[in-house]
């Protein structure tokens, strides 16, 4: 079993390329999906669980304390709470035994006694705000500055929930097998370097 784990700095497409990734390597794809079930087995909206889990739902909360999934005090147990089962689902996916990419949700740490390859994938900021300009939602008006500022909020989001979960850096090198700057590449191009790539990594392994 080969897991691709995708950490990404926010428009910088890490999300496109885990899906092309997972296209020719002809296995499946995680992403919004994890939110889904989640969703479905805690009985509450996608949208809210989305907006827990991956971009405000942390802001209140010390990232000294690190639960590093401990049972949720009763200030934190909707959020906590939220994480443990978006563990569960991600662990689920992995004793499945199949080829996978997992974009974002820690999953490279969820996931280390699989021996995953971790990818980390940045860009310039003037690369990822032309993407999300190029991608922006039909009615989404934002003004560069404003989009700057998203891409900082909920990149800061991102670190510090991994720091509450694992006392580590987000975007730390040492923590991934892969950097890939995506910065004046097109990202279906990009893809198959990277695909052939991390088949050789899994190739290499005792």
């Amino acid at each position: 079993m080969r897991i691709i784990t995708i950490s990404r700095e926010f428009g910088s497409g890490g999300r496109e390329l885990g899906r092309y990734i997972a296209d020719l390597w002809g296995c499946d794809y995680y992403d919004s999906e994890i939110i889904a079930v989640v969703a479905q087995k805690s009985g509450l909206d996608s949208n809210y669980v989305e907006n827990t889990l991956s971009n405000h739902g942390w802001q209140n909360i010390a990232v000294t304390h690190r639960p590093a999934f401990a049972p949720p005090t009763k200030l934190q147990s909707g959020k906590v709470g939220l994480l443990l089962e978006q563990k569960r689902v991600i662990e689920e996916i992995a004793k499945l035994g199949k080829d996978c990419v997992i974009v974002g949700r820690n999953a490279d740490v969820i996931l280390a006694e699989y021996q995953p390859f971790n990818i980390f994938v940045c860009a310039m900021t003037e690369a990822k705000l032309r993407r999300c300009i190029e991608r922006a939602p039909e009615g989404e008006n934002l003004s560069e500055r404003e989009l700057v500022h998203r891409m900082k909020q909920i990149d800061k989001v991102r670190s510090q929930t991994r720091a509450i979960l694992t006392g580590s850096g987000w975007g730390q090198r040492d923590s991934y097998h892969l950097t890939v700057n995506t910065t004046d590449w097109n990202i279906k191009d990009l893809a198959p370097a990277v695909a052939d790539f991390a088949a050789g990594w899994f190739g290499r392994k005792p």
